[in-house]
Formats: structure tokens, C-alpha cells, sequence
């Protein structure tokens, strides 16, 4: 358990350094974030600065490295964390900023990218015998699902990529999540016994330090830099560890996000008509007079019940 602390006090106190290099340079740089004008809440949030990810990305992959260097998952999970989704949330970030508008990259170039990723990552596991899915409640059996596991884990990738980018709406909500999701993920997977624990915990370290200032009212924001890349993240954990099955229950509130989207736009198509004030869920529940932080609260609170019976379960 020692290694465990340690790790977690060494994410954090990285993550925290290099908020602090990176914050002025972002600000020096005018790295602010362009807000979408139909939510009038968040008109006093533009300029904030953006792309906050950086920091606790490279603290996650330094420390990851570090500790979990012996661990060749691990370093395949960090490569991929570095070399991928975060670059891609980079370039949208990067695009927004140079253009001075809230657009980025195409839609169908975020989708591109993503499948690329979610594909070799699919492939990865295909390979190297990560054929098989624990069963959620039913006291640790497996199900062997053999070349399954490539459509499945790029589903799986590309949705809760798309669904973490989409929680990502108000001060602290998928930083706070994201850490609910990954205490309760590093718990069973210590009684897994499969080494995803320490990058786990790790996560939460580095997200730790960051939501400091990510917190309402937030003085950094993660962009799709760090929201892209802490999908990749949790998917990797999930799917290459086996537990591909848990992330639609510990990410409860990520498929809340992406189904209420989902609902919203079908059923506008539809009637002209919505079902929720605005999509995904915390904007409607903002609508409702709902503080940010209350809301953010809800998330992480409903994710770590979520995870707590899922432990019990297990």
C-alpha cells in the first residue's frame, strides 16, 4: 500500500507543478476558452484559459512511467494516452483558439481519429489475449468472446471518449467524475489482482491537483485535450484489464451525458419539439436553477454510490 500513497502524492504534486508552469503560459499565450452562446450561464467563463489536460496528462503518463514501468500494459496504456486522444483533443483545442471561434476540428475528422485510435487499441487486445469480459456481479467469472472484442472495444472507446468530452460542460463535473469512476475502478481491480490499481490511483492524484483549479469557479479548464484523453484513459484501464463490462456502471453519468444528447436530437428531428431544456443532462438540470457546483456534487456522489455497489458486488 505504500507504493500506492506514494504514487498518489508524487501524481498529484506533479500535476500541480506543472498547473502552475502552464497557467501563466496559457494566459500569456491567450489560450482562453470560446464559450457557445446559447448557454448564457457560462457567458462570464470566456478567456479562461484552456487545455489545463496537459498538465495532468503528462503527470499521469511521468508518474505511470515511473511506477509502472515494469508493467508493458501499462506503458502500452500510456503511449496510447500520449501519442493519441490527447493529441487529438490538442489539435481541436489548438484550432479553436487560432481561429478564435468554438468550432475546431470537423466532426468527421474527431471521428476519424477516434475510430484510427480505438481500432489499433481493439486489435491490441485481439493480440495479446485480451479476448475475455468479466461479469459484473457474478463473483469474478469471465466470458471468452475471442475476435468479439475488436467491434466491441472500438464501440466501447469511441463512445466513452465522446461521452467523458461531453460531461465536460461545467466547473469540476468530469474531473470529479473521472475520479469517482477511478477510485472505485483501482478498488476492484485490486481485488482483481490485475495491475490496473496504480495508474488508477495515479489518475486520480493527478486529476486531484487539477480540479484545485478546475473547481467552480474554475481558473483552468481541462479542453478536449484532457476530456478526449481521460476517456482514452478509463477505456484503456477498462477494456485492457478485461473489465470492458463496467464502464457503462461506474461511468453511469457519461451515458447519462450521451444518451439525454442522443434523445434530445432524435426527438427534435422528430417533433420540433425537446425533451430536456438543453443536452446533455447538466444543462438541463442548470436550467432548472441548479448551481454548478451542486450538480458537479451529484455526478461524483451518484458515480461513487454506483461504484460502491459495484465493489460489493464485484
Amino acid at each position: 500500500m505504500k507504493k500506492y500513497f506514494l504514487a498518489i502524492f508524487a501524481a498529484f504534486f506533479c500535476s500541480l507543478i506543472l498547473i502552475l508552469i502552464l497557467l501563466p503560459l496559457l494566459k500569456k499565450l491567450k489560450a482562453g476558452q470560446y464559450i457557445l452562446g446559447y448557454v448564457k450561464e457560462h457567458a462570464g467563463k470566456k478567456g479562461t484559459p484552456t487545455m489545463g489536460g496537459l498538465a495532468f496528462i503528462t503527470a499521469i503518463i511521468l508518474i505511470c512511467l515511473i511506477f509502472c514501468g515494469t508493467n508493458q500494459r501499462v506503458l502500452n496504456l500510456t503511449l496510447t494516452i500520449a501519442g493519441a486522444f490527447a493529441v487529438v483533443g490538442f489539435l481541436d483545442d489548438f484550432l479553436k483558439i487560432h481561429r478564435k471561434d468554438n468550432g475546431g476540428l470537423k466532426p468527421y475528422q474527431k471521428i476519424i481519429f477516434q475510430l484510427a485510435i480505438s481500432l489499433l487499441a481493439a486489435i491490441y487486445c485481439h493480440y495479446n489475449g485480451i479476448n475475455y469480459l468479466y461479469l459484473p456481479f457474478c463473483g469474478g467469472k469471465t466470458a471468452y468472446i475471442g475476435w468479439g472484442i475488436i467491434p466491441l472495444a472500438t464501440i466501447t472507446f469511441i463512445a466513452t471518449v465522446n461521452c467523458v468530452n461531453l460531461t465536460d460542460g461545467l466547473d469540476g463535473l468530469a474531473s470529479g467524475t473521472v475520479i469517482a469512476y477511478l477510485l472505485a475502478f483501482a478498488t476492484i481491480s485490486l481485488m482483481q489482482n490485475n495491475g490496473f490499481a496504480l495508474p488508477s490511483f495515479i489518475g486520480c492524484g493527478a486529476l486531484a491537483a487539477f480540479l484545485i483549479f478546475n473547481c467552480n469557479k474554475a481558473s483552468l479548464f481541462m479542453g478536449d485535450t484532457g476530456s478526449l484523453a481521460l476517456g482514452g484513459f478509463i477505456s484503456c484501464l477498462s477494456v485492457f484489464s478485461g473489465n470492458t463490462l463496467y464502464i457503462p456502471l461506474l461511468g453511469i453519468m457519461f451515458v447519462v451525458s450521451g444518451i439525454s444528447v442522443i434523445i434530445q436530437v432524435i426527438y427534435y428531428k422528430k417533433t420540433r419539439r425537446r425533451v430536456f431544456l438543453m443536452a446533455p443532462f447538466h444543462h438541463h438540470l442548470q436550467q432548472t436553477g441548479k448551481s454548478e457546483a451542486k450538480i458537479s456534487f451529484w455526478y461524483f456522489a451518484f458515480t461513487a454510490v454506483v461504484g460502491l455497489i459495484c465493489i460489493i458486488f464485484a
